[in-house]
């Protein structure tokens, strides 16, 4: 990987945008090497916990222009491919067995704003700017609207996309955007403190199946839903970590996760 680094400390798999000089731009092959990051995270037995961070003060300002001016000499089909491709890594990131948090130390705009939605916990820093400013330059945040409506629901979304407007990691925070907003300062050592304690506390295997539970459980009518968290509670039940984690609860025993 040329644009993307990985490395892994105390079961924390860092996934690094490596573009500082282009405001870590996405672009086809940016795109492939996050997907491939992502995939080598996920079955990384040494790894369970994920953050997403980039290097520079640019989190991620989304397209690459000189890949977006390529893009208008493409046919549809070309473009739909382009754009399935975008869609597959943020469906990646959201439905990934492992938690993925975003570390955010500066502007994340259009796509870079679509890639820190999709992740399931976004730490960021007061510098941080949000937004999805694609309206402004005759385009559309369409696969990220898909997203952004489960996580923030119509009204800020509304707002949002329809404007193109920034907003400050203060505001986002404020209609739920992000999770936390900590000091720069502190940014680094929050998000391992609060990733090592994950690791530390919480089951794989829970995770996995409670983020599999809340992916699927908005696209279900109340009766659905109820059927299928009963469906997924009886699962869990017969799981190893719900029996290990049932016999140290007794027990008055700290289990090692």
């Amino acid at each position: 990987m040329h644009y993307i680094d990985y490395y892994i400390e105390n079961r924390i798999g860092y996934i690094t945008l490596n573009r500082p000089e282009k405001r870590n731009a996405l672009n086809y092959q940016v795109i492939s090497e996050l997907k491939e990051a992502f995939d080598l995270a996920e079955g990384d037995d040494d790894c369970k916990v994920i953050v997403l961070k980039a290097n520079g003060d640019v989190f991620c300002a989304g397209a690459d222009l000189g890949y977006m001016q390529a893009l208008q000499e493409n046919t549809f089909e070309d473009n739909l491919n382009d754009s399935t491709h975008l869609a597959h890594l943020f469906y990646q990131i959201y439905t990934l067995r492992k938690m993925v948090i975003a570390q955010v130390q500066g502007p994340a705009i259009a796509g870079g704003c679509g890639l820190a939605t999709v992740c399931d916990i976004i730490f960021a820093s007061p510098v941080a700017t949000f937004g999805y400013t694609e309206v402004k330059i005759g385009f559309i945040p369409a696969i990220v609207s898909v997203f952004l409506l489960r996580k923030i629901g119509e009204t800020y979304t509304k707002q949002l996309l329809l404007s193109g407007d920034l907003l400050s990691a203060a505001e986002a925070k404020n209609i739920g955007l992000l999770t936390y907003l900590v000091p720069a300062s502190e940014l680094e050592d929050q998000v391992f403190a609060f990733a090592n304690r994950i690791c530390e506390q919480n089951s794989l295997q829970s995770i996995e199946l409670t983020k599999d539970l809340i992916a699927h459980l908005q696209d279900m009518d109340l009766q659905r839903g109820l059927s299928y968290a009963a469906e997924r509670n009886a699962y869990a039940r017969e799981t190893l970590d719900y029996r290990r984690g049932i016999t140290s609860f007794l027990n008055k025993e700290k289990i090692s996760w």
